[in-house]
């Protein structure tokens, strides 16, 4: 029997350190190298989709008639954890930090450059 305390929950929201517009470097995969903006998160299955990266194609079929079906090329989500954070400045990937400031804000900074995000 398995307790309650051992149920892998599905639903869970994942913090995380990477944001919408955000510039990120792919670590990982086939796309490994290549950079570009993320266009949204997603933080319950700790993913996210970037701009240009993980091209999938898609065949739509039609609506209605009369109508021809297409051949869509659309961003698929990468997991988090094959994305790092991009100094276009520097032009390196770097891990993030989570600093306060002296007023009791939280700012993200790299941890490489210590250059602040936000």
């Amino acid at each position: 029997m398995i307790n309650s305390a051992h149920k892998i929950k599905l639903d869970e929201r994942v913090k995380m350190r990477i944001r919408k517009g955000d510039t990120v470097q792919v670590i990982n995969g086939k796309d490994k190298g290549k950079t570009g903006e993320v266009l949204k998160t997603l933080p319950i299955q700790n993913r996210v989709i970037v701009q240009g990266i993980n091209m999938r194609t898609r065949h739509v079929k039609p609506t209605q008639e009369g109508e021809s079906g297409k051949i869509v090329t659309e961003e698929a989500s990468l997991h988090a954890s094959n994305v790092m954070l991009y100094s276009t400045k520097k032009k390196v990937a770097s891990r993030v930090e989570i600093v306060i400031e002296k007023d009791g804000s939280k700012k993200r900074r790299l941890k490489k450059t210590g250059e602040l995000i936000d």
